[in-house]
């Protein structure tokens, strides 16, 4: 600061100067002639230099700087050369003073960068806090800031240090609800929502970050299952442990927001895990046949559903068809017993005939006894049947032959002569 000053001043000293502490005395032997200088002429010799005189060039600066006189006469310290001397020594303290509260004050600026915030503090205390751009401050000892950045993820680890194979197991393990140990690494990322708070608050941040977490998956974790944790319930104890965090977070007042928590890896101890295998293997195996079971199950059932409700559909269908017989056949038996009643003897031989026609229709061979000789009849039915239509073809192709048709008419009139003679036996009997 002092030479910045004397270089203002226009005073020009550089230790490199073999001129450097002479002075006046060297002014002099400069106005000497060559001839005159001693050691022949030469330049002195360099020597370490001289502070009184240095401090006098510099009062006869100061005082030529505001209009005063140097002091003394060839600066050879007379009688009257003390008092100007003590004035501009004076003068030259507060011009020295002036500067030094000058930059004292400068030094109280300060730029804030963007998505940044600087806390200031005065004697320690929280004054304020700086928004991004140039600001200014008390300078130190009076108030000092600390510049903390808001954007910034960070990022704290629990249950393993910068890799997943390098694991923690005083922070890993955890205990689950039905009491099985688990093995869980996860990484926690949040940022700064309250610069002060972060500052005053806290006197290790991250290590205070890094316990909360800790706390909060392990409450979780607690109050779960070992199968829930390992499988189907990662997100959601994800999801819960961030928001405990910040809950607590919150409470302690330490101005941290919690934006992602992310599990690195959970699974059993390692002194555990081929039993722990085998256990899964039989688990999914069970699965397995459960699902084989139940694809048999949903093969086999819907056909049995099926085949039970064609056979209800066919059992009802034949129910009302014999429902509808029966009652088609009491009908035709309440017209029958109305028209028997009119005419009884006329309606017994018709329903014999149907009868006995309904009869021969599903026969083919049939055994008629004679009552005179005790002899019986044969008839063919189904050779005569097979005859008859075997001439109804020929009759197609050859409509003029008429010697079947002669033939079936002699062959059918002793039948219609028996039924007609056992017709009027019956009529005797009655």
């Amino acid at each position: 600061m002092l030479a910045s000053l004397i270089k203002k001043l226009g005073v020009k000293f550089s230790l490199n100067d073999p001129r450097w502490g002479k002075g006046a005395q060297d002014n002099k032997e400069n106005e000497q002639q060559p001839e005159q200088r001693p050691n022949g002429g030469k330049k002195p010799i360099d020597g370490p230099p001289d502070l009184d005189q240095l401090w006098r060039d510099f009062n006869q600066s100061l005082n030529k700087l505001f209009g005063k006189q140097g002091g003394g006469r060839g600066g050879d310290g007379g009688s009257g050369g003390g008092l100007p001397d003590a004035r501009g020594a004076g003068i030259g303290a507060s011009v020295i003073a002036a500067v030094v509260l000058f930059l004292w004050l400068v030094s109280g600026f300060f730029i804030v960068q963007e998505g940044q915030t600087a806390v200031v503090m005065s004697f320690g205390k929280y004054s304020h806090s700086a928004a991004p751009g140039f600001n200014w401050r008390w300078p130190y000892p009076i108030q000092s800031h600390e510049v903390v950045n808001l954007s910034q993820v960070r990022t704290v680890e629990v249950g393993y240090r910068n890799n997943v194979r390098n694991k923690m197991p005083r922070e890993s393990l955890m205990l689950t609800d039905d009491e099985n140990i688990i093995d869980i690494q996860f990484a926690v990322q949040y940022r700064l929502k309250n610069a002060s708070e972060w500052i005053f608050n806290n006197r290790d941040q991250e290590e205070t970050v890094k316990q909360v977490a800790e706390t909060a998956i392990r409450e979780i974790v607690g109050k779960s299952k070992m199968d829930f944790v390992l499988y189907e319930g990662r997100e959601k104890v994800a999801y819960d442990t961030s928001a405990l965090m910040q809950q607590t977070l919150d409470k302690y007042r330490i101005g941290v927001l919690v934006t992602n928590v992310t599990m690195q890896g959970v699974q059993p101890p390692e002194q555990v895990q081929a039993s722990f295998d085998d256990a899964v293997k039989a688990g999914q195996d069970r699965e397995r046949q459960k699902n084989e079971g139940q694809a048999y199950a949903n093969d086999v059932v819907p056909k049995a559903r099926g085949a039970a409700s064609r056979l209800m559909q066919e059992s009802e269908g034949y129910r009302s068809s014999v429902i509808a017989n029966a009652q088609g056949e009491t009908n035709r038996f309440s017209r029958i017993l109305v028209e028997y009643q009119k005419a009884p003897a006329i309606m017994r031989d018709r329903m014999y005939i149907e009868a006995m026609q309904q009869i021969f229709a599903s026969t083919t061979k049939v055994m008629v006894d004679a009552k005179n000789n005790n002899s019986m009849i044969y008839l063919p039915l189904d050779k005569l049947i097979a005859q008859t239509a075997a001439e109804s073809a020929a009759a197609f192709t050859a409509p003029v032959q008429t010697a079947p048709v002669e033939a079936n008419s002699e062959v059918s009139r002793p039948f219609d002569r028996n039924r007609d003679a056992r017709s009027s036996r019956d009529r005797e009997t009655r």
